[in-house]
């Protein structure tokens, strides 16, 4: 069986992918700051190992991918999942503690759980890495500069890894999603209601993770660098 560790794994996303592994028989590490609920979800099998810990905190995630290879005795894939998206604003708005925020967990968390898992698939002769990007990794939403500062810094990381990672067998790409029905849509749903505004076209998270398992999947001589996952409806391109 295949070894995951889904950062990020108590909600949303993360969750999604989670469950989804652990239903097609992966071994899945479940890393997030919510212990409760990883035991939730790895409550009644073998195959999953709840990870408490924060993502900012570079020590806890190379404990947890130890914790993960002892158990399991490798490290596969890693879902590089975890993130936040703070108050909504125009950069003058945006208050300097929440951009720090930000870029504490979205991109020095990334940072870390690519460091921790690219130096086991090192000593292990290969492995894959799945950075969720977002589609604010391309084009913004007004009043998001610093979640979108953040993800575009992760398709930098992406690149950079998937060079790095070439001659080590260890293939990095990048899921850009948008809008999957997850608490941080149905907040921003809820204030565009809120302010008279029409709802974004949506879709159901469990189509985003059908796409980061189909990834996950591969063999390691393929490897998807970036893959658009979005509600049909949603206007992500055209022109006026």
């Amino acid at each position: 069986m295949k070894v995951m560790l889904v950062m990020g794994a108590s909600s949303g996303i993360g969750r999604a992918v989670a469950e989804l592994a652990l239903s097609e028989g992966w071994q899945v590490g479940l890393f997030a700051r919510r212990a409760e609920i990883l035991d939730g979800i790895a409550r009644g099998t073998e195959n999953a190992l709840a990870l408490p810990g924060d993502v900012t905190d570079l020590a806890a995630v190379e404990s947890a991918v130890a914790a993960l290879v002892d158990r399991f005795g490798r490290l596969d894939v890693l879902f590089n999942n975890a993130g936040i998206f703070t108050p909504p604003g125009a950069i003058d708005e945006i208050a300097p503690e929440d951009w720090l925020r930000s870029v504490s967990v979205n991109l020095t968390g990334m940072f870390n759980a690519a460091r921790a898992a690219f130096a086991q698939m090192r000593v292990q002769g290969g492995g894959r890495i799945i950075n969720n990007g977002s589609i604010s990794a391309t084009t913004p939403r007004e009043g998001s500069v610093s979640y979108t500062a953040t993800k575009h810094g992760v398709t930098g990381l992406t690149k950079s890894l998937a060079l790095d990672g070439r001659p080590l067998n260890i293939a990095v790409g990048q899921i850009d999603i948008g809008n999957a029905r997850t608490p941080l849509v149905e907040a921003l749903e809820a204030r565009m209601e809120a302010e008279g505004k029409a709802p974004p076209a949506s879709m159901d998270v469990a189509d985003a993770a059908r796409s980061v398992l189909y990834m996950a999947g591969l063999p390691l001589s393929a490897n998807v660098l970036f893959h658009t996952i979005m509600a049909t409806q949603m206007p992500f391109v055209g022109r006026g």
